[in-house]
């Protein structure tokens, strides 16, 4: 993660200080984290975080579909080797399942621990998917975990004070359905970086990291190709459910397999929207820019 930082020509400082926190807070036991699937690209963004994180903050990383809001704080979490969780809000969401609840165990009630009690007891980062998605009286209960009091109150146990290595990143998309106003008190708990779209440089480095045998034609016109999506969604000719990064980079996977490219755009974008006049509008900007007789072979070397 390190030498991904210096490739793309993170501030030289801020990562010799995460080389510190990492001396500092050694990895203990590997949470629910792994190595990440995806690399965020994206210089100042990356510095903003680090920063933030360094300096003993926590993220809200807002901004629309298909922005990296969940791959970099999955990026976050590796690069500074702690175990990470995560908690998807959905609007039944209450405190239990994020701080804990009975349960249980030998016969006896025992404390079975939530996903935000771990992460502030390991000092591991903690992602908050979704934030705007949960009724605010649930997230209250994160109020006291997020400000400068760092502790978690469990009724009928203990008070736990939040690991010093542990941090919370929480993303939010207000485009999606359920999505409310953030409660000003829980706002103010974060630093807020506003998430820019993906470039089509580092679209095409991206699709480069994960199709290294993809020819330097194909990977342009790929880019190009959401680009282009993005910009007639931006325009509000299409909606935003077929600007889908995953989608395209699963047709790719699909193509790589030996599916034709066709069949494979239509199943990773073209049929995310169900509505039948945006799904034309979807294949004539596909057939723009690849051709009807572009085999899969001939895409990858």
């Amino acid at each position: 993660m390190l030498d991904f930082l210096r490739e793309e020509h993170v501030n030289e400082q801020i990562i010799k200080q995460i080389e510190s926190f990492r001396r500092k807070y050694p990895s203990g036991q590997a949470g629910t984290g792994s190595r990440p699937r995806y690399m965020y690209y994206g210089r100042e963004v990356w510095e903003q975080a680090a920063e933030a994180l360094l300096c003993g903050e926590n993220l809200l990383l807002a901004g629309s579909k298909a922005t990296g809001k969940n791959v970099l704080a999955e990026n976050l979490a590796a690069l500074f080797g702690r175990p990470s969780y995560n908690v998807s809000f959905h609007i039944n969401m209450d405190a239990s399942f994020m701080i804990g609840t009975d349960t249980f165990r030998d016969g006896q009630v025992v404390f079975r621990p939530g996903p935000v009690y771990q992460c502030a007891s390991l000092g591991g980062f903690c992602i908050l998917d979704e934030i705007n998605m949960a009724r605010n009286e649930a997230l209250a209960v994160l109020h006291s975990v997020l400000d400068f009091r760092r502790i978690i109150s469990v009724p009928g146990y203990d008070t736990l004070s939040v690991h010093p290595a542990a941090r919370f990143i929480a993303t939010m998309n207000y485009g999606y359905a359920g999505t409310r106003e953030l409660n000003e008190a829980l706002a103010s708990r974060f630093m807020i970086i506003q998430m820019p779209e993906i470039t089509q440089e580092n679209l095409e480095k991206l699709l480069r990291r994960e199709f290294p045998d993809m020819k330097k034609d194909f990977v342009k016109q790929f880019a190009a190709l959401f680009m282009d999506i993005e910009k007639k969604c931006r325009g509000g000719e299409l909606t935003p459910r077929v600007l889908d990064l995953r989608g395209l980079l699963d047709a790719l996977r699909l193509m790589h397999s030996g599916l034709s490219p066709l069949p494979a755009l239509d199943m990773g974008i073209t049929n995310k929207t169900f509505d039948s006049y945006e799904q034309s509008l979807v294949k004539d900007i596909i057939a723009s820019r690849i051709s009807g007789k572009t085999e899969s072979r001939s895409i990858f070397i």
